[in-house]
């Protein structure tokens, strides 16, 4: 397959609210929630004035000419939050790009872009049925905390080498 991971545009940020959608883990067997949940306040830190902070960083995979998958973090008060320095992260493709090795390539993209611009760290929050979380692992992030759903992961972005 071929595909492009670029910056996502300011024009496309409207685009985000989908990808959170996609983003929300839905365990096998059960109903994905009812589009209304994105207007619950802890989901609308991801998206609302995206753009609008020096520290919002987003990319976009694009196939075919189309945008089918993002990844995106910004400094917020969200469910992988663990200080005002460290930017979280969100990540989806839609369902028919899964599994293809998409998802892992986007996320070393925007990790290697938050190194650049200077990040000791990224964060995270996964639910643990989630299988993302090993694609996580395998990138580097380390379980910090947790609670009975969920973990909340850092993976360090600056090494100690000069």
């Amino acid at each position: 397959m071929n595909y492009v991971i670029r910056a996502l545009r300011p024009w496309e940020h409207d685009l985000l609210e989908e990808f959170l959608y996609q983003a929300i883990f839905v365990p096998a067997g059960q109903q994905p929630p009812a589009r209304s949940i994105l207007r619950e306040p802890a989901l609308r830190v991801y998206v609302d004035g995206f753009g609008q902070s020096p520290h919002d960083r987003a990319l976009a995979v694009e196939a075919g000419g189309r945008v089918v998958g993002a990844a995106w973090a910004r400094i917020m008060n969200d469910y992988g939050h663990v200080d005002d320095e460290t930017p979280s992260l969100a990540i989806s493709l839609l369902p028919e790009f899964r599994g293809q090795r998409l998802g892992t390539a986007l996320l070393a993209a925007l990790l290697d872009r938050l190194r650049q611009a200077g990040y000791a760290q990224a964060s995270l929050a996964v639910q643990k049925r989630n299988y993302a979380a090993r694609m996580y692992r395998r990138a580097g992030f380390q379980t910090v905390d947790e609670n009975e759903e969920e973990y909340i992961m850092v993976c360090p972005l600056l090494s100690e080498r000069r």
